[in-house]
């Protein structure tokens, strides 16, 4: 791939996805696309690279989108956020909607399905549990989005190789909420049931999503540029209850960022709406955000 394609294709990528690729990974860009080059029987990466220039739109430049993107996940990734959401989220949010008896959930980088699947099975953990009670009646409506369509139809068919279920899932939930056929685990119906996917691209409009009690946006943030981190957690905090949640990866803050959200004391990674910066002017926000950078 010449210099000026990969340059091409970096403004492309940060465009249409929020991916910033760095200068030194002109080497991940070329084995992560060569696959493309040899399934569409293409002469080079170059050829890959004019065809998305000439067509950006097409289905091949959506494809070279998606093969650029992270798709790393597993179940019950990290602990303490499922931790967080048995303990902390769940008992302050039932408790708030004991009349309306809904909460809504939204995993905003479903990928392969694991995130949504943890919290579908947190959710019938919890209500087989003395704590049960609290959940009778209720409605749960947990959406997964994510930009790439290929690892969302692998996500709604909830089947998952040896490797995948032995990352992070106990051996007791695998057994209660899996078949197994030959080398291939399949989610239960009743599990798959509890979880609607979508593709989105986190940098296009979702408010038709509506609003949520709890988001999930982890491990996304870090692969963004600070103004398109600012912009999207800026969206995000519309579309989330004044006493909701937001959920970040390990890495990722709101630190210096905006002062929509606030962390949750002792809580690591979780986040509420900051209801006094809705009080605040736009420009005396901005003003504010810059001097904290």
């Amino acid at each position: 791939m010449s210099p000026g394609d990969f340059d091409f294709l970096r403004r492309y990528l940060h465009e249409r996805s929020g991916l910033v690729l760095n200068a030194e990974k002109q080497y991940l860009a070329e084995s992560r696309l060569m696959p493309l080059v040899r399934k569409h029987g293409l002469a080079s990466l170059g050829e890959l690279v004019n065809r998305v220039r000439l067509m950006p739109s097409s289905p091949l430049a959506i494809e070279t989108v998606e093969a650029m993107t992270t798709n790393e996940t597993f179940f019950f990734r990290d602990k303490v956020p499922f931790e967080h959401f048995r303990d902390t989220m769940l008992p302050n949010l039932l408790a708030a909607r004991d009349r309306d008896r809904r909460l809504r959930i939204w995993c905003a980088a479903g990928s392969t399905g694991q995130e949504p699947y943890s919290l579908a099975m947190a959710i019938r953990e919890m209500a087989a549990s003395d704590k049960g009670a609290a959940l009778n009646g209720f409605r749960f409506d947990i959406l997964a989005t994510d930009l790439s369509g290929d690892v969302l139809e692998r996500a709604r068919a909830g089947t998952y190789s040896q490797f995948e279920v032995q990352r992070g899932l106990p051996i007791t939930l695998l057994l209660k909420y899996f078949t197994q056929t030959g080398d291939v685990w399949q989610v239960s119906p009743e599990l798959r049931a509890m979880v609607q996917f979508r593709t989105l691209n986190l940098l296009n409009d979702f408010t038709p999503l509506g609003k949520f009690d709890i988001v999930f946006c982890r491990n996304v943030l870090i692969y963004f540029d600070q103004p398109t981190k600012t912009q999207v957690l800026n969206r995000l905090v519309k579309q989330i209850a004044e006493d909701g949640y937001l959920v970040l990866g390990a890495a990722e803050t709101v630190v210096g960022l905006t002062d929509v959200f606030k962390p949750v004391p002792d809580k690591r990674g979780l986040y509420a709406p900051n209801l006094a910066a809705k009080e605040t002017p736009p420009a005396v926000r901005s003003v504010v955000q810059r001097r904290a950078l």
